[in-house]
């Protein structure tokens, strides 16, 4: 046997045997290696990878090429590549190269199809093989996402295909008829059953578990983009979702009050990383409660001063948000260390207030002027 071949085949026995595990895969330095395997830590070289991706590669390729010949009746080819070998070839083609639009089509199409088969409504079995599979399929996305690797914990393609799964076990799991996850017209709003709620409650479950992972990448690789993204699109998503049992405002604001305090501790755990910062702002948005959004923003603020935080990015956040959601001067008494403030000194605050809306690129600057006269006086409210 070939190294390639060796390579691929070693590669593919993890993979056989993952089932619906989460494994956390490394690249290891060229001294070390070529493969290790600890419970469910892989440690593999570039260079192995690379040798077992050739041969994956032609794996793949080969059965998309004897594919017509095996769907024609009576037709079949003798060294055809079955379609599960051509699933563990198409994994291994993901963990090279995250951005491989065919191998992930391919994916999807697989899933699509078992999706349309005629035994998914009819028996149990089918509807317990559907709901596998695609619990499957999103743990191989974990793995991919959640792992130390250079581009996949920030792949679009990657983050797609999760949503991809996502809006299936929505449609899978809701009681009644299915609906696609989209921004169009809802169905009437009816009052929830008990199998309603239960659904609502999975898919709260669901939300809360997928930021647990958007998080974990957001870790891996600094200023992640594409994974708060998703999760945007993930909670847009379950909220047009959950519109069929309650009001879209409501079932929207209860979504983002799961991970509101999460996604703060985060923040303030990464206080450079903007993305993150600009997801709470986001979440912030959607909370019609005065009181949440105002002990969110004092809990950034007196973080700043307490740490001593110079940088662009939180103050960045105070200025937007205090802004967006007209707390300037509430705020601005907070930092200045009174719960009440005299005329005067109100006058000088809403002055420093304009300043701060009307200065548009240098404004987060102005907090942080504030800030740092508080931390050298001493003066913050506690």
């Amino acid at each position: 046997m070939s190294t390639t071949e060796n390579a691929y085949q070693e590669l593919a026995r993890i993979f056989r045997s993952r089932d619906s595990r989460i494994l956390e895969i490394e690249i290891l330095p060229p001294q070390v290696g070529p493969l290790f395997q600890d419970g469910c830590s892989i440690g593999i070289t570039k260079k192995y990878l690379v040798q077992a991706f050739v041969t994956a590669r032609c794996i793949f390729f080969k059965h998309l090429g004897s594919m017509p010949d095996l769907n024609a009746p009576g037709m079949k080819c003798p060294d055809a590549i079955t379609e599960d070998e051509a699933s563990i070839a198409s994994q291994i083609i993901l963990l090279f190269d995250c951005e491989h639009t065919t191998a992930c089509n391919w994916r999807k199409r697989r899933l699509d199809a078992l999706i349309k088969g005629p035994d998914l409504h009819s028996t149990d079995v089918g509807r317990e093989s559907l709901a596998h599979a695609l619990e499957t399929e999103r743990s191989l996305m974990t793995t991919y996402l959640c792992s130390p690797l250079h581009r996949h914990t920030k792949s679009p393609t990657l983050w797609q295909h999760r949503l991809w799964i996502l809006n299936q076990m929505d449609k899978f799991q809701r009681p009644g008829p299915t609906v696609q996850l989209s921004r169009t017209a809802v169905p009437q709003r009816q009052e929830p059953n008990q199998s309603m709620l239960d659904t609502t409650a999975k898919f709260r479950e669901m939300f809360q578990a997928e930021f647990a992972v958007v998080l974990r990448a957001g870790e891996l690789h600094p200023k992640n983009y594409y994974a708060f993204s998703y999760m945007r699109r993930l909670h847009v998503a379950l909220t047009d979702t959950l519109n069929e049992s309650e009001h879209r405002a409501e079932s929207s604001a209860r979504l983002a009050l799961l991970i509101t305090e999460k996604a703060l501790d985060w923040c303030l755990a990464h206080p450079a990383d903007i993305s993150g910062w600009m997801f709470l702002l986001y979440l912030l948005e959607t909370i019609s409660y005065r009181e949440t959004l105002l002990a969110i923003i004092n809990k950034a603020v007196k973080f700043g001063v307490h740490v001593r935080w110079e940088g662009e990015s939180l103050w960045t956040f105070v200025h937007l948000a205090t802004t967006r959601f007209d707390v300037v001067e509430t705020v601005w008494c907070q930092l200045c260390g009174r719960e009440e403030a005299t005329q005067t000194r109100l006058v000088a605050m809403d002055t420093l207030a304009h300043i701060a809306k009307s200065e548009s690129k240098e404004s987060w600057k102005t907090w942080m002027a504030r800030a740092k006269a508080c931390w050298s006086s001493g003066e913050l409210a506690a």
